[in-house]
Formats: C-alpha cells, structure tokens, sequence
C-alpha cells in the first residue's frame, strides 16, 4: 500500500502542475492588474527633459483629461508606438511623456529622430515614480482624469485599434464630466 501512496504524489503535482500553466496560458498579458486605477496619480516633481533646471510637478496635470506616456529611447516598442503618438499630437490629445530610466542626452536624440509628440517630457532617471504607478516596462500609457484620477492604463504599444475602442471613448466621457 505504501509504494502506491508514492506512485500517486508525482502524478497529483504533475496535475497540479498543469492547471497552473493552463491557467497562466488563459491569460491576457496586456490585461495587467493595476491597483492604482481609481486613484489619484502619485505625487510627484520631476526635472523636464529639455530644461533639466525646471521641475514639473505632478499636479500641473490636474484640471484637464490627458494622456501620460511611458516611454524609453531604449524601447524597440516605444518606436513602433511613436507614429500613433505623433498623430494623436497632431489631432490635440495632450499627451505628455515619462521618460523611464534612460540617459537625457539619448531621449533627447530619441525624440530628435523620431519626432516629440509630447506637451512635455519629464525624467524618471530612477524609475521611483514609474513603480509607484505599477509600470511594468515601456511604454504604457495611463489615461489621468480632471482631478487627476488615474482612470485607465494601457500596457504595451498603443494602437489604432486600443485608442478607437478604449481610450477615445473614455476620454470622450471624462471630458463631459465636470
């Protein structure tokens, strides 16, 4: 009887095994938890990119709907991000950009070639903000309310299609909010 006891163990963890993976396969990886939606964006005052001297202050968001970018000019992604951001600029989306762990002098040559989409960059040389906004990597892109709510994240490139279907709509409903 005891031999069979052990024979049953490495098939019960195997199965066990399996509904975890099976389970981690079902999901969605751009799906990602966030525990800040729904409250206020943190707290914070950053040097800008272009004028290190000048800090911005996370509450000069507050008073309209815009769109917060995560970005690095080491992100392969973030350039395949970059036309879609540069025409949402164009359209009037206030779009503003943190720049994720990467040297000044590379963003800015980043954005030199690739085009600035953004009403401003700031600095986040040691990613502290970005972990107190739960940032996985780059780019993300989160959707900050009048009040200054976080009302939506996007992980990974932002698209046509996630804009027309998410965001848009969203935005659209934050703006006639009062």
């Amino acid at each position: 009887m005891r031999k069979i006891g052990w024979k049953v163990v490495p098939i019960a963890f195997f199965l066990l095994l399996c509904i975890f993976l099976w389970r981690g396969l079902s999901l969605n990886p751009h799906e990602l938890p966030s525990v800040q939606l729904g409250k206020p964006l943190p707290q914070f005052s950053l040097p800008q990119l272009q004028e290190p001297n000048t800090f911005f202050n996370s509450t000069q968001l507050k008073g309209q709907v815009v769109l917060l970018n995560v970005w690095a000019s080491w992100c392969a992604a973030c350039i395949d991000e970059q036309v879609f951001m540069l025409h949402l600029a164009r359209e009037g989306v206030p779009l503003y950009g943190l720049n994720y762990k990467d040297k000044p002098d590379d963003a800015l040559r980043w954005l030199e070639q690739w085009g600035n989409p953004y009403k401003l960059v700031f600095e986040d040389r040691d990613g502290k903000v970005a972990i107190d906004l739960g940032v996985y990597g780059a780019p993300e892109t989160f959707v900050i309310d009048k009040k200054g709510t976080i009302r939506y994240r996007h992980v990974g490139v932002m698209t046509k299609q996630v804009w027309l279907k998410e965001i848009a709509p969203l935005i659209k409903q934050l703006e006639e909010m009062s």
